[in-house]
């Protein structure tokens, strides 16, 4: 047995570890990615849905409520 061969052992030990650290670590970029997108489609969603609910605002509203006489219920 050489001097070399417990370096390559060694080496090869170093080299598997970094290869799965990679692996793993590939695998929660796309779980992270996924996500992101996810998250992105919902914004969209909320956005439109927001969107929508401004058209709903009737023109003298779309500063904000008024007064809270406004505001009674019909019973008052």
């Amino acid at each position: 047995m050489s001097a070399s061969e417990p370096d390559v052992t060694a080496l090869e030990a170093r080299i598997t570890e970094l290869e799965i650290k990679a692996s793993f670590a590939e695998d929660l970029v796309d779980h992270l990615n996924a996500q992101v997108a996810r998250q992105q489609e919902q914004i969209d969603a909320l956005v439109r849905e927001i969107t929508q609910l401004r058209r709903q605002v009737p023109e003298g509203r779309s500063d904000g409520p008024g007064s809270l006489r406004d505001e009674l219920p019909p019973h008052y």
